[in-house]
């Protein structure tokens, strides 16, 4: 007997007994839908903390620091973060990149206001570009005559009035500032504050301000942060010679001095941070970048942990709805045995008529596979109804996962999978109806009434 009529005959045995293959088809809808949901909360919930991660630090990136450990009591010269450590670093296999980080606090003012304990990061061309900009903004030009600047979206928040006295966070009301106004920025910390509260009979200058321009602004508003909201970034290279200029050979703040107090020829950076082509291979370069003696950090280990986390979330929800899609199969195999007891001549007479008995197992194996796959289809449009409910009405989403974005996510690969798992469960149910029917007696199924 051909496939081709096997599954003519399977069809018109389901077709006979509409009702019943309706009611069990419902049952595989239901235990579908409720897999494909339940294991989208699981991915979406993984993947919005794969997300949020992303937002604000990148999951490729590797951020190296001084290895204090090494000696608590001291600077260690041999872990200090140089030029030289930054050519070795950018020579390891798979990294793409690596920027030098040189940071300083300064004081900056415009008009009668004032960021006391500002910080201002010297990064590499290629990590400023990194950066998103509000509209009209532009990056620093490492050829400008003066330094340039791009303030962080929140660090207008940390300006005060200096004849209140008040910040943001007591008032309420922004400050006043005109970005396309150059800037007051004291380099000298010490010598302003020296200058403001005189020690004895010892009198201190005030130190030179420098008038700087803020060419761009970090997007996102004053009510959205990122890892950029809360400092002043430009070129490394411009800070380095503002440095220079300001200081000349004086100990500059934030940097190491050897024994007798003096500074070094070169400069030390804060840290460095290492882009790797991929976050598979993040543990490898952080495990090298150890060795080197440097304390190498990233968010692998918490990206791991997050993906234990959810693997564990998805098993326990798969779980659950897998008993639905259990309990449908308990209802394909009910139908499969009735269906036997109600056909038990017209299988004794396919067997005295000399069909095969692979035919006859094939045929309750066709028709319990067709209802897991009526079932496992329309289980898995439903369940793109039911996600679509939970992302957009009542900000369900928001509520159980307290972040912005869809919380239930069906990806193809899972839609393609509860298809042929749906199908492959029909026909596990319907196996042992299909063996009975291949023992049965011809005999005693043509006597059968």
């Amino acid at each position: 007997m051909r496939f081709s009529d096997l599954l003519v005959m399977s069809l018109n045995n389901l077709k006979r007994r509409k009702l019943r293959t309706v009611l069990t088809v419902l049952g595989v809808i239901i235990g579908t839908a409720s897999i494909v949901v339940m294991m989208s909360l699981g991915i979406g919930l993984q993947e919005l903390n794969m997300e949020s991660l992303s937002s604000w630090t990148s999951l490729t990136e590797i951020t190296v620091t001084q290895n204090y450990s090494m000696d608590p009591n001291a600077s260690n010269e041999d872990s200090f973060i140089t030029d030289d450590v930054v050519e070795k670093l950018s020579k390891l296999d798979h990294v793409v990149s690596v920027s030098p980080t040189l940071s300083i606090s300064v004081i900056v003012r415009q008009g009668v206001y004032i960021c006391e304990y500002a910080n201002i990061q010297g990064i590499s061309q290629e990590a400023l570009h990194k950066i998103t900009l509000e509209s009209g903004g532009r990056y620093p030009d490492p050829d400008a005559q003066q330094m340039e600047m791009v303030f962080g979206n929140m660090v207008i928040q940390d300006f005060m009035n200096s004849k209140t006295k008040k910040y943001y966070y007591e008032t309420g009301e922004l400050p006043d500032l005109d970005m396309s106004q150059p800037f007051f920025v004291i380099f000298d910390q010490n010598a302003y504050y020296q200058s403001l509260y005189p020690s004895g009979d010892t009198a201190v200058s005030p130190p030179k301000k420098y008038m700087l321009n803020v060419v761009g602004v970090v997007a996102g508003g004053t009510d959205t942060y990122n890892s950029y909201s809360y400092s002043i970034y430009t070129d490394v290279e411009q800070l380095k010679t503002q440095l220079k200029k300001v200081f000349k050979r004086n100990p500059i703040p934030g940097q190491p001095t050897n024994s007798k107090g003096k500074p070094y020829s070169y400069f030390i950076y804060n840290n460095a941070k290492v882009q790797v082509d991929d976050m598979d291979n993040v543990k490898e370069v952080q495990q090298a970048i150890n060795e080197m003696g440097y304390q190498a950090s990233s968010m692998i280990e918490g990206i791991e942990n997050q993906q234990r986390q959810a693997g564990m979330i998805q098993a326990v929800l798969g779980g659950i709805g897998a008993v639905s899609l259990f309990v449908a199969a308990i209802g394909i195999a009910n139908t499969m045995m009735m269906s036997i007891y109600e056909r038990t001549k017209e299988i004794g007479v396919m067997k005295v008529l000399g069909c095969d008995m692979g035919n006859i197992r094939n045929m309750f194996l066709i028709e319990s596979g067709f209802i897991g796959l009526a079932g496992g289809v329309i289980g898995v449009a439903l369940s793109y109804g039911i996600s679509y409910l939970i992302n957009h009405i009542g900000g369900i989403a928001q509520a159980m996962s307290g972040m912005d974005g869809d919380i239930s996510r069906i990806p193809l690969w899972l839609v393609g999978l509860a298809v042929i798992f749906a199908v492959v469960v029909g026909m596990g149910a319907g196996f042992m109806p299909a063996m009975r029917a291949m023992k049965l007696s011809p005999l005693a199924a043509i006597r059968n009434e």
